[in-house]
């Protein structure tokens, strides 16, 4: 008896899986992780001279929360020591601080057009998109707002 229809494209589908399946598991034994070259301290900025590649299965590095993609890393601040050869942990590196504690800031609020900016001093460090508290200098008060990639301090409303 000779397959129908159904059977023939059953069997097409069947075969399209397997064979999907194959490139997947044989793509993902071939994925490599970066890695320091050199002993990272902390402080130390992250770039590609002193990153390095390591073979790995990307689904095992994923679930030790190990940073896969170099460019998570690239412009990175170390928190604490990398050694070479090591994976790297995402909580591991940061973003490099634009304010530190005690330094003078400008502190921004702006609204349907209206521009007011004062200066205060940090509380907080922090870095581009941190939410951190200011004490204005004028005032005295505290305000809380989020630090924008020009190093200033935009507050809100409320």
């Amino acid at each position: 008896m000779a397959p129908g229809p159904r059977q023939i494209v059953l069997a097409a589908a069947l075969a399209a899986s397997c064979a999907q399946l194959y490139a997947t598991s044989s793509l993902a034994s071939e994925t490599s992780i970066p890695t320091p070259r050199v002993t990272i301290y902390p402080g130390d900025r992250l770039d590609d001279s002193v990153l390095d590649d390591m073979e790995a299965a990307p689904d095992a590095s994923a679930r030790r929360g190990i940073v896969v993609s170099r460019k998570d890393l690239v412009g990175k601040i170390a928190r604490r020591t990398l050694l070479p050869g090591q994976p790297i942990l995402a909580i591991a590196v940061d973003n490099p601080r634009l304010i530190t504690i005690g330094t003078q800031v400008k502190i921004v609020f702006s609204e349907d057009g209206l521009t007011i900016t004062a200066l205060g001093m940090a509380l907080q460090a922090g870095a581009a998109g941190d939410l951190i508290r200011v004490r204005n200098q004028d005032s005295n008060l505290v305000v809380v707002g989020v630090i924008q990639p020009d190093g200033t301090v935009k507050v809100s409303e409320g």
